[in-house]
């Protein structure tokens, strides 16, 4: 007989019908139960019945730079359910729809003699924004009369999503290439440019010659650029100089290419810049937004391009961006984004993404002594411990939950993104909590012995 929901905890009802990312269908998936979510804290259930509040380091997955309840995003939700929660975009308009992509565009990178980003897509997810984009590219170069321009030219170590066209530039190693053969498109990559912290100009130049090397090999059937700009996210936190995408833009100028910039997980703040594009006074042709965009709220992503972009498109053989979500401009996920957008607007983030570095630099600085740690680095409010080896993520989720945060280390890597609301005293716990984690399973160390228990 199968037990009812009243004998089962939600835990193990979920294991029975639920997929969770990246993990198997399993009655053994390691779980906690979040019971409530307020500023930076989530209060947890473990499945024995243990309580936790911890310390979130991950800004859920990167997007809940605001925290959690917060009364301006709660707000803003409330107003627009009192008015209407969503319509079609097809043939209508709505106000929040029009305010977000002003406020995007009036933010967007810009410089001196190059087009703006001027016209917005709004998409469901930072993974369909690629998408979008890399559509947009394929067809601009076919309404350019380069219809044979269908590939694109990226760096090793990047990831962009796990839809199709974007899986196709992610990491043809590191990524899910081998999963799919065949499907994934042949695009091209070049070398990732070398580590920020490690670089000099002879390593620089020898990336940018491998870089025009390949780029002039291939041009004619590429249509695009498509980099993370600064920081490499899901493919290794990986953070690279600056000064690499302006060679970027040179090449793409220099070859017809049109360049995008994946701002999805750097834009609006992580990395100490509005945009991680800022950091080199670049300007791309197209530029994808998403996970902070509404605060970690809903699910919402945008697709910036220039006009002359837009125009050549409309122009074209199809008459149209031949793409169309059902829930495209979500009068809700806008309205919750243009309350975001105006919490970033009044600027205190800086000082905030400024403070937390201090912190994550201070804070993470002993974790060097380990033994299993092979590199420290931060950028902007973003924090990485690298181990030598992989992630025995299960241990060290626990023993960091133990000590009171939240983190989800992937492959060697132990890291922290956390809401730009966290305090001094929040970004301590968090940095001790990592170390100490890391040592007691990577070093096994004894909380005990550490006087941490």
């Amino acid at each position: 007989m199968t037990p009812g929901r009243a004998q089962l905890g939600l835990i193990q009802r979920d294991r029975a019908r639920l997929w969770h990312p990246y993990a198997p269908a399993s009655p053994d998936l390691p779980l906690w139960e979040v019971e409530a979510a307020d500023g930076v804290r989530l209060r947890l259930r473990g499945e024995d019945g243990t309580r936790h509040e911890v310390v979130d380091a991950m800004s859920s997955w990167w997007s809940a730079i605001h925290g959690y309840r917060n009364p301006v995003l709660d707000a803003a939700a409330k107003r627009q359910l009192a008015s209407f929660s969503h319509v079609m975009f097809g043939g209508l308009t709505h106000a929040p729809a029009v305010e977000l992509a002003e406020r995007l565009v009036a933010m967007a990178p810009s410089a001196p003699g190059r087009p703006d980003l001027e016209r917005v897509f709004l998409a469901d997810s930072g993974s369909v924004a690629v998408e979008v984009a890399l559509k947009l590219a394929v067809q601009f170069q076919a309404a350019s009369g380069h219809p044979q321009r269908q590939r694109f030219l990226t760096i090793r170590g990047g990831y962009h999503g796990d839809t199709f066209a974007a899986m196709g530039v992610c990491d043809p190693v590191d990524g899910m290439h081998s999963m799919f053969p065949g499907l994934l498109g042949g695009n091209v990559f070049a070398p990732r440019p070398p580590a920020a912290a490690f670089a000099t100009p002879e390593s620089i130049r020898a990336w940018v010659s491998e870089l025009e090397e390949i780029a002039a090999v291939h041009s004619g059937e590429l249509a695009a650029v498509i980099v993370e700009p600064v920081l490499q996210g899901a493919g290794g936190m990986h953070a690279y100089p600056a000064e690499c995408l302006t060679v970027l833009r040179q090449v793409a100028d220099r070859h017809g290419l049109l360049l995008i910039f994946d701002e999805i997980a750097t834009g609006f703040g992580r990395t100490g810049e509005l945009f991680a594009a800022n950091h080199a006074g670049v300007v791309p042709d197209i530029m994808c937004v998403g996970k902070a965009l509404t605060g970690g709220y809903l699910t919402l992503a945008a697709m910036l391009c220039t006009g002359d972009v837009a125009a050549t498109v409309s122009a074209g053989p199809a008459g149209a961006l031949l793409h169309g979500p059902t829930f495209m401009g979500n009068p809700l996920a806008c309205a919750v984004a243009n309350a975001s957008l105006g919490i970033i607007a009044e600027g205190g983030w800086r000082d905030d993404v400024a403070r937390i570095n201090a912190g994550l630099v201070s804070g993470l600085a002993p974790a060097l002594a380990l033994a299993a740690v092979r590199d420290v680095r931060t950028i902007g409010a973003v924090g990485v411990i690298e181990l030598h080896d992989r992630v025995d993520v299960t241990a060290v989720t626990a023993a960091a939950i133990r000590h009171g945060v939240w983190v989800r280390p992937f492959r060697n890597l132990v890291y922290t993104m956390p809401p730009y609301i966290s305090s001094s005293a929040d970004i301590e716990q968090i940095t001790a909590g990592m170390t100490a984690a890391v040592a007691e399973v990577h070093e096994c160390v004894p909380a005990q012995s550490r006087g941490l228990a």
